[in-house]
């Protein structure tokens, strides 16, 4: 078994604006990054298209019907203040979703031990029927739901280290106890969210706020002593990482100063979780990072890790 890296052509195509910092430029770094020889034997597959059944699971029918048949012609529409679709986004949503469904098959059957999907638009800030902050389907928890009810998963842990909250999937597992999400995120910060006290009706919500200027020791100090205990206590069948990367020291849109090797440490801590009750099995989705240096390299470093296995 292997980790499997997944992406799209149609990614790219996803265009919401000039200066944007949510643009193709993005995968861009990622992918030429990945041309060092380390990753030489890294699996690498292009996302299958739309899986309705596995975005069904997390958004209403109205709902992902009137996104999916968002097709412009030759402009955008905004969704939201900076949430927008271009002609070919409706390719890239279809895809993230695929991709999302597929991985989470590929690991849940052992056909690969973890993959990371290299996708956009990201997902995190997408509630059931609510695009926001550069998000419009969740593909993290299109994942978790796919492993549980294709698979027959029965506790997911969704871990989130990126510098924003992901008020959408708290939103969509609040009243769900067989899934734990967990996050560490800067506050304040957009979208506002994120408080200590939102536990979620279950106490199934972990929220761990690191504030403006915190760096690795804090970071670090925030998974080790809230976040792990959290997530080996719940013992997942499955594992989902929302892998955002900006809160990298040189990321235009938050202020933590995290370093590579912080996301090389906490992938490999949660990857100990992973192989001690889920038989390894991760799927990790890009969600933010906006420094294409500090992107790619922490993406690498993410990557690296998740081979070890």
């Amino acid at each position: 078994m292997t980790t499997v890296y997944m992406s799209h052509p149609s990614c790219l195509l996803h265009d919401p604006g000039p200066h944007h910092p949510e643009r193709a430029d993005r995968l861009r770094a990622i992918e030429k990054i990945l041309e060092q020889d380390a990753f030489a034997k890294l699996e690498r597959l292009e996302a299958p298209g739309m899986d309705r059944a596995a975005a069904l699971r997390v958004h209403p029918v109205r709902y992902v019907d009137s996104i999916m048949a968002i097709r412009p012609d030759g402009r955008r529409i905004y969704l939201d203040a900076d949430t927008a679709v271009s002609e070919r986004s409706s390719e890239a949503i279809a895809h993230c979703v695929g991709a999302a469904a597929a991985a989470a098959s590929m690991v849940m059957r052992g056909e690969a031990k973890n993959a990371f999907l290299a996708m956009r638009p990201p997902g995190h800030h997408a509630g059931m029927a609510t695009p926001m902050g550069f998000c419009i389907f969740n593909t993290a928890a299109i994942a978790a739901r796919h492993a549980q009810a294709a698979h027959g998963a029965g506790r997911v842990a969704v871990l989130d280290f990126d510098v924003h909250h992901g008020n959408g999937t708290q939103e969509i597992f609040w009243h769900d106890a067989s899934v734990l999400y967990a996050s560490s995120h800067q506050m304040p910060l957009y979208p506002g969210t994120g408080s200590r006290s939102e536990r979620g009706e279950h106490g199934n919500i972990v929220n761990v706020p690191l504030a403006p200027g915190d760096g690795s020791a804090e970071f670090r100090a925030a998974w080790d002593a809230e976040i792990l205990p959290r997530a080996d206590a719940f013992c997942p069948d499955f594992i989902v990482i929302s892998a955002g990367f900006d809160g990298h020291k040189h990321d235009p849109l938050g202020g933590l100063k995290l370093e590579e090797s912080d996301y090389a440490w906490v992938t490999s801590r949660i990857m100990e979780i992973a192989e001690k009750h889920a038989k390894g099995r991760i799927v990790s989705v890009l969600e933010g990072g906006y420094d294409l240096e500090g992107l790619s390299k922490s993406a690498a470093a993410h990557l690296l890790a998740l081979m070890a296995a």
